[in-house]
C-alpha cells in the first residue's frame, strides 16, 4: 500500500473511512538514529536531554523523529519543516500552512517500539504498552478499571489477566488520546473489551451512549510481548497497518 515517490516511499493519504498504524522499532541503527535526530526542534531536543537515562531519551527522540518522518512523507514535505499545535490537555496536531485538512495523528511508545496512527479527518488516538508481570495488578485495576471491566478481568485465568490488563490499558489509553483529554478523563467512566483473542471495542460511556457506536476501536498486530489499540472516531472504519523502516 506505498506510492513510490522518487527514491522514497509515500504513504498513500488516508481515505475518509480509514485510520493507517505505522509500527516501527525504536532501536535503529547509527545512521537511520542521526536522520532522525537531525529533524527535530530545539524544543523537542532540550524535552529529550531531561530524561534522567539515555536510553530512555534515545528512544525518545527515534519515536519522535519517526513520527516526523512519516507526516513529513504524507504531507510531502521535510520532516524537519514540520511544526506542531498543542490543544488544552497537551493533544498534540500539525499545524501545516496551506493544507486545507491537515491529517489527524497520534503517537505512542514503549520499550523498543512505537506506534504512529494518521486518519484523514477524524479524531484518532493509538496506545502501546509492553506486557509485563504487575504483583498490584488487581489494586490498579480496582482504582482506575470501571466495575464492568474489573468483573471481566477478575473473570479470566490467572494466566491471561497480564494480558487482559494491558488489553484494557491500552484500548483505554487510546480512547482518551481519541479524545484529546489525557488521563484527566476518569477511566472508569467507559468500559472496553479486554478478553485475549475476542475483538477490541468500546462497550460502554456513562451519560454518552452514543458515543459507542460513534468510534472504531481495533487491536493492533504488535510483536510478542507487547499490546496495541487504535480507535478512530468513524463508524466502520477499516484500520489498515504496517511496519515503517527508517530509512539507513
Amino acid at each position: 500500500m506505498l506510492e513510490r515517490a522518487g527514491d522514497a516511499a509515500r504513504p498513500a493519504p488516508p481515505a475518509d473511512d480509514e485510520a493507517w498504524v505505522w509500527l516501527a522499532p525504536l532501536d535503529v541503527e547509527a545512521a537511520a538514529l542521526d536522520g532522525l535526530v537531525a529533524a527535530l526542534s530545539p524544543e523537542e531536543r532540550a524535552r529529550a536531554a531531561r530524561f534522567h537515562f539515555r536510553r530512555d531519551a534515545m528512544r525518545w527522540m527515534v519515536a519522535r523523529g519517526t513520527l516526523r518522518a512519516i507526516l513529513g512523507a504524507y504531507l510531502d514535505t521535510d520532516p524537519a519543516a514540520i511544526a506542531f499545535t498543542y490543544g488544552p490537555r497537551g493533544k498534540p496536531a500539525l499545524a501545516a500552512e496551506g493544507v486545507r485538512t491537515p491529517p489527524q495523528f497520534s503517537v505512542s511508545h514503549a520499550a523498543d517500539l512505537a506506534a504512529v496512527a494518521v486518519a484523514a479527518q477524524a479524531p484518532v488516538g493509538v496506545d502501546v504498552e509492553q506486557v509485563r508481570p504487575l504483583h498490584d495488578l488487581e489494586q490498579i485495576a480496582a482504582r482506575t478499571f470501571s466495575a464492568r471491566e474489573c468483573r471481566a478481568l477478575r473473570d479470566l485465568p490467572p494466566a491471561q489477566r497480564a494480558a487482559g490488563f494491558f488489553n484494557c490499558w491500552t484500548r483505554k489509553e487510546a480512547y482518551i488520546k481519541g479524545l484529546g483529554e489525557g488521563l484527566s478523563y476518569p477511566l472508569d467512566r467507559f468500559s472496553v473489551s479486554l478478553a485475549p483473542g475476542l475483538p477490541a471495542r468500546l462497550e460502554a460511556v456513562d451519560d454518552a451512549p452514543g458515543e459507542v457506536d460513534a468510534w472504531t476501536m481495533a487491536a493492533l498486530p504488535v510483536p510478542a510481548g507487547f499490546a496495541g489499540a487504535v480507535v478512530v472516531r468513524r463508524p466502520g472504519a477499516r484500520v489498515r497497518c504496517e511496519r515503517w523502516e527508517s530509512a539507513r
